[in-house]
């Protein structure tokens, strides 16, 4: 499996996710959680807040139109899993994120920048069942 390595491009999309995080704190003192903002999007608490994530979220889906405007075409994405494969994976991200309190955006940009205690747990939880699953995969059960 050849791993695409785009540092110049990670570097930006990494820049502009904190500066997104920084700013919505700032303005409105929210925490940019991808899974909470979506979760308050559905199901409103009442608070009054759908608006702005609503429209968070449609700058989110927005990017690829973004990018084709800009270069012509959209981006390529490559998912070498089969569509059931896929939507197992994200049913069990999902059950993390509830277990969890919360996803790796809210958790790893938003929460240690907080300096977090239960923050720097989640991602350290985070970072190690990853390299956990991608050693059985790769190297155990040969997939990829």
């Amino acid at each position: 499996m050849i791993t695409e390595f785009t540092p110049i491009a990670s570097l930006i999309g990494g820049a502009l996710i904190g500066l997104a995080a920084v700013v919505l704190m700032l303005t409105l003192g929210r925490v940019m959680g991808a899974t909470g903002i979506l979760a308050g999007a559905i199901f409103p608490s009442g608070s009054g807040d759908r608006g702005w994530r609503i429209a968070l979220l449609l700058g989110m889906l927005s990017g690829p139109w973004l990018f084709k405007l800009i270069s012509g075409a959209f981006p390529v994405i490559d998912v070498p899993m089969s569509p059931l494969m896929i939507t197992v994976g994200g049913l069990i991200v999902g059950i993390g994120v509830t277990l969890g309190s919360g996803c790796t955006s809210g958790h790893g940009v938003c929460g240690l920048a907080r300096i977090s205690r239960r923050s720097l747990i989640a991602v350290l939880s985070f970072m190690f069942s990853t390299a956990v699953t991608v050693y059985v995969i790769r190297h155990v059960l040969g997939i990829g």
